[in-house]
């Protein structure tokens, strides 16, 4: 029975599956995004959020234990000198999983995994989502003026239908 053994094994052996967990925090530290299965990614989201939690203190000890779980010198250069730097004030959730649809050859389904602080793109529409929130107390005061101006917009569309439909008699 398998009770209480809750981790996805991934189809391999733990060696392998280590290796893999490894190679693919390396490749997501270095290239802050990468195209992976959902399932991989999940697993690598459990595997590479504790190292960069571990990056925050930067000690000789804490260098040590990363380095024991990636193996790369590059990749833990990087962690401890860049990214700790720009997550330091973030509690957690340092990675974000976006779905991508189905792969072609097996229908496995496909995503990026990326570092949150990275992504601009996110950043800026973050922005913009606070700005619209803040009208919503404005509303009832401005209720009044786009219910006239929407009136006679209804009183045009119909006429601008009428000759498209003439036109397809």
């Amino acid at each position: 029975m398998r009770h209480n053994k809750k981790f996805n094994h991934l189809g391999r052996t733990a060696s392998h599956r280590s290796a893999m967990l490894s190679n693919m925090a390396c490749s997501l530290i270095k290239h802050k995004r990468i195209t992976t299965t959902v399932a991989k990614a999940k697993a690598l989201k459990k595997f590479v959020e504790p190292l960069i939690t571990k990056s925050k203190e930067d000690t000789t000890n804490s260098r040590r234990v990363v380095f024991s779980n990636l193996q790369d010198k590059i990749a833990v250069t990087e962690l401890f000198k860049e990214i700790s730097v720009k997550i330091a004030d973030r509690p957690g959730g340092y990675t974000r999983i976006i779905k991508t649809g189905n792969r072609l050859g097996d229908n496995a389904e496909m995503c990026f995994i990326e570092l949150v602080d990275y992504n601009e793109n996110m950043a800026k529409e973050k922005v913009a989502k606070k700005a619209t929130r803040t009208r919503r107390s404005k509303k009832s005061a401005e209720t009044a003026a786009p219910v006239a101006v929407e009136a006679p917009a209804t009183e045009e569309a119909p006429k601008a239908e009428e000759p498209k439909a003439e036109s397809a008699e």
